[in-house]
């Protein structure tokens, strides 16, 4: 008989009632004492499962002292017993360890390729419903994905149908606003004063209703407010990171940044931050009731916010990088341009596609028309704007401008469409009664960005930092 647990021959044997196994007395009492269990099948194991087996054995001699060989003998014996089971425990450990790291790595390997596998899956998906297109009418979700059945509110629909009844049932019968500029007026347009360099970096400039402040920040991470009639800065504050795009909610200030954040600011403070983008915000739009924000980013989805609330209610991916985005003056479709050089227009209520538009390459800039029916676009590095017609799904009139366009602008009648670009300023007129188009601005002011003034009586642009206020004198 061999000892289980060191392999030699036992001086006092027993054996488990429930394994058989056979064991030196001293070597399983202590094992039982530190575990509890046996130490070949790992059973829960007593004393009182032992039982002693009767054997020939060789009587032992007295305890001698450590001063003489038997002593040291004993002691080297017990020595070896104890490294016998720290050996044999230490044998049990590692086949176990081996046992749950295999499992662990087996465990990772299938989780891996499952992601792989659903990653594939949707992105096949994607590419299959980005090739839907739609010629006129409504369709269903094209290539836009809602994520985990969200929805806006009952209270943010009816706001949006509201918005949209009332504003459809005015919008051809109203009426230019007095004193609102003339072609004239437009026509005398002339560099009135600069500021001094405010901001590097800057890309945009937004204009409250009053026409006074403008909002813009740069690439430090700093945003301000810009009294144009003060001539100065009425309010600083800090985004944290580089400002992308910047508007004006009422007396909000609005700022997206590089990190995908949206910050809304009053009076100078930070009222509210929303981080829905992984990455950087590419645009910002306001709805007509002014109580709904929408931002897209870079991560293929677009967002919509509570601003009462001040909460973020619905984000919606596409299969491409969304570069800008502006609602309809009804409210009730957003549009917003991709770098795959599509413009998907969307049902706001819902989410789901109205109409897309294929424009010849990454889209820089959109603008809707007050008078519903046209949309104007510009693809990056072009030197033409494309007007298109939402009623027919095509194109109305593409507009040379004759040098880049970073920025267009319509103004709230709809007669005059400002743009922007590295070359200078334009502002192209249409006239409904003659159904002609005409350009009765060009200057030669660079700019980045220009957003009109009150009663589109000024132009303000911005060119590195400096922001430059044309009007009549």
């Amino acid at each position: 008989m061999l000892c289980a647990i060191s392999g030699e021959a036992p001086q006092v044997p027993v054996a488990s009632r429930k394994s058989g196994n056979v064991f030196e007395k001293r070597l399983i009492e202590a094992c039982i004492s530190e575990n509890g269990k046996d130490p070949v099948t790992g059973e829960d194991l007593t004393l009182e499962d032992l039982v002693e087996l009767k054997s020939s054995r060789t009587v032992r001699p007295r305890p001698p002292t450590l001063t003489s060989i038997p002593s040291l003998l004993g002691v080297f014996q017990n020595e070896w017993d104890a490294l016998a089971l720290e050996t044999f425990t230490l044998r049990q450990h590692l086949t176990q360890t081996r046992q749950e790291l295999s499992r662990a790595l087996y465990e990772h390997d299938a989780a891996v390729r499952v992601i792989t596998r659903l990653s594939r899956e949707r992105d096949e998906a994607r590419e299959a419903l980005s090739k839907i297109t739609i010629n006129g009418g409504a369709a269903t979700n094209g290539d836009a994905m809602q994520v985990d059945g969200q929805r806006l509110s009952e209270e943010l629909v009816a706001t949006v149908q509201s918005t949209q009844e009332r504003l459809s049932k005015t919008r051809r019968k109203r009426a230019v606003p007095e004193e609102w500029a003339t072609s004239d007026t437009i026509q005398s347009f002339a560099p009135l004063h600069k500021s001094k360099p405010l901001y590097t970096g800057a890309r945009t400039v937004s204009i409250d209703a009053s026409g006074d402040l403008a909002l813009l920040g740069g690439s430090d991470g700093s945003a301000g407010v810009f009294s144009i009639s003060q001539n100065k800065l009425v309010q600083e504050f800090s985004a944290n990171s580089p400002v992308m795009v910047t508007l004006w909610a009422g007396s909000k200030a609005i700022v997206g940044t590089c990190a995908g954040t949206v910050k809304v600011f009053e009076n100078g403070t930070e009222v509210s931050s929303f981080s829905g983008h992984a990455g950087e915000v590419t645009g910002l739009a306001l709805h007509a009731s002014g109580g709904i924000l929408a931002s897209v980013g870079v991560d293929k989805s677009y967002i919509l916010y509570d601003l009462t609330a001040l909460t973020q209610v619905l984000q919606i991916y596409t299969d491409s990088t969304l570069t800008t985005a502006q609602f309809h003056p009804d409210g009730h479709l957003l549009a917003a341009g991709g770098i795959d050089g599509q413009i998907r227009v969307f049902e706001t209520k819902t989410g789901d596609i109205a109409a897309i538009f294929d424009a010849s390459g990454p889209v820089r800039a959109m603008s809707f028309s007050e008078n519903g029916i046209w949309l104007v676009s510009v693809v990056q590095g072009s030197t033409s704007a494309t007007v298109w017609d939402l009623r027919k799904a095509e194109v109305a009139k593409v507009l040379e401008i004759g040098g880049q366009i970073d920025s267009v602008h319509w103004d709230y009648t709809g007669q005059f469409l400002a743009t922007a670009g590295p070359s200078g300023i334009t502002v192209q007129q249409y006239s409904k009664s003659a159904k002609a188009w005409s350009e009765p601005l060009k200057s030669a002011v660079p700019a980045v960005d220009a957003a009109w003034g009150s009663k589109a009586r000024n132009l303000v642009s911005l060119d590195q930092g400096i922001l430059t206020v044309l009007g009549s004198s």
